[in-house]
């Protein structure tokens, strides 16, 4: 294929076939995860855990919390009060990370 015929190719049409199919790929769901801290116990602590039980994080107060994609970390957000009359909470994202883990320059 000459430069200029593969130049008038669009990337999506070119690796998705037609643009119809695009629309198949955007309706497909993923798992999204908002990751508030983790920590690691023994299992003999673990057993021990009861009603009322506080696990203690590794993230402090005010750390942006990680947003994960089927499994992949694709943001990083603060905490928000969504609707105070159902006590909904959501994120709102203050930065995108890139794919190879750095932050995305928006």
């Amino acid at each position: 294929m000459d430069d200029e015929a593969q130049a008038e190719i669009n990337p999506a049409e070119a690796t998705l076939g037609a643009p119809a199919n695009l629309d198949a790929i955007l309706s497909i769901p993923v798992n999204v995860q908002v990751v508030l801290g983790s920590t690691s116990m023994a299992v003999a602590a673990l057993m021990k855990l009861g009603r009322g039980a506080v696990i203690s994080l590794d993230q402090k107060v005010g750390d942006p919390v990680n947003i994960v994609v089927n499994g992949r970390v694709v943001a990083r957000g603060e905490m928000v009060v969504v609707d105070e009359e159902s006590s909904r909470f959501g994120v709102s994202l203050v930065e995108i990370v890139a794919p190879s883990g750095g932050v995305r320059a928006d």
